[in-house]
């Protein structure tokens, strides 16, 4: 769920959509805690953003390791 929120939130940042809809407000509480951390850490690639990639990559990771260990052995 959180991964398709930040794929929503990077769609709809490309479209010219008012900042305080409350659909982008909601993205942007549930996403930014994630993504702000990250942008800070990785290279500015010009006016590439890519934070959500790295916020998704970081998120099916942590999942693959969560499911990994909670496998009955």
């Amino acid at each position: 769920m959180l991964t398709w929120s930040i794929i929503a939130r990077s769609l709809l940042s490309w479209f010219p959509i008012d900042q305080g809809s409350p659909l982008y407000q909601l993205l942007f509480r549930v996403t930014e805690p994630i993504i702000n951390p990250l942008r800070k850490v990785l290279p500015t690639m010009g006016m590439i953003d890519l934070s959500p990639m790295a916020a998704i990559i970081m998120l099916i990771v942590m999942g693959q390791l969560v499911s990994s260990v909670a496998q009955p052995l």
